[in-house]
């Protein structure tokens, strides 16, 4: 698949450029008595090529706190079902080939149907959720888990218990798309049904760049993939790293050490974390380790 949709779903945002120097997926953020770990997420990974890389060890170890996007440590599977129902779908009868025009239906009952899925599952169903779910069974199929994503690799964790806490609810991150307007939720769609048809190298590539703490190489294989679609954009990246900025502030002012955890492309890039983190006066170092660690 080509990055852009590599990066919504295995990295959780959108970015442009990013710094060549970096070597590390986790940052150590000084706070006045503590430190906090940025770590950089790919949310899902596969199974037989899960182990994390050394740094996220080093992290794990000297925090106490885990944070997250959202805090998966407490999350009722039953309310997220709940919100996508009250949410996700058309209450006025509207369906899913009025939203999208019978020619870009096509197209994405096609991949639907490639995945397993007859057209008619997505009616009723608006354009972002239905790229959600055609993108997920895409990963899955190509041998992607989130049980073996960072995230839920951490939180199975048993050698230095952590408590957990999310960064956003399911209303503010979901809500982002829900509340993008009907064109550009038809173009999500569009853009998401276009991709899947593309073979996956890029993926692993993606995925080898954040493994190795390769920002560069990040940059090469995302660099102008996302300046035609800055609503998206905005949603995804820059308006939700504006709202978490000053939560992890105040954990920088905390005695406990934190590891905040979110989707690689978060951290790096335009609008990102450590640029954001940076121009606020904030120390940052990258944590050594990029070699891999048997996972727990």
């Amino acid at each position: 698949m080509r990055p852009w949709l590599a990066a919504l779903c295995l990295l959780g945002g959108l970015s442009a450029a990013v710094p060549a120097t970096a070597q590390s997926p986790v940052w150590a953020l000084r706070g006045t008595h503590n430190t906090v770990y940025l770590a950089e997420s790919i949310h899902l990974l596969k199974p037989d090529a899960a182990a994390l890389p050394a740094a996220f060890d080093r992290a794990w170890s000297d925090s106490s706190v885990l944070v997250m996007e959202l805090d998966l440590g407490h999350m009722d599977p039953a309310q997220v079902s709940g919100w996508l129902l009250q949410h996700g779908r058309y209450t006025d009868g509207t369906t899913l080939e009025q939203a999208m025009g019978t020619e870009r239906y096509a197209l994405v009952g096609a991949e639907a149907v490639k995945l397993g899925l007859s057209p008619g599952m997505l009616d009723g169903l608006k354009p972002w959720v239905a790229a959600l779910m055609l993108a997920d069974l895409r990963y899955m199929k190509l041998g992607f888990d989130p049980d073996a994503g960072v995230e839920k690799q951490l939180l199975a964790r048993k050698d230095h218990p952590h408590q957990s806490a999310g960064l956003e609810t399911i209303d503010q991150e979901l809500g982002q798309l829900d509340r993008l307007p009907p064109a550009d939720q038809a173009r999500f769609l569009e853009q998401t049904a276009q991709d899947l048809r593309d073979d996956d190298q890029d993926t692993d590539d993606l995925v080898r760049a954040w493994r190795a703490g390769d920002s560069a190489g990040l940059a090469k294989l995302l660099s102008d993939e996302y300046t035609g679609f800055p609503t998206l954009y905005d949603a995804l990246v820059t308006e939700r790293n504006r709202r978490w900025l000053p939560q992890v502030q105040r954990f920088l002012q905390d005695d406990r050490n934190y590891m905040v955890v979110v989707g690689a492309l978060h951290v790096v890039g335009r609008g990102g974390l450590l640029e954001l983190l940076r121009k606020a006066g904030v120390k940052i170092d990258p944590v050594p380790g990029t070699a891999v660690t048997p996972t727990h």
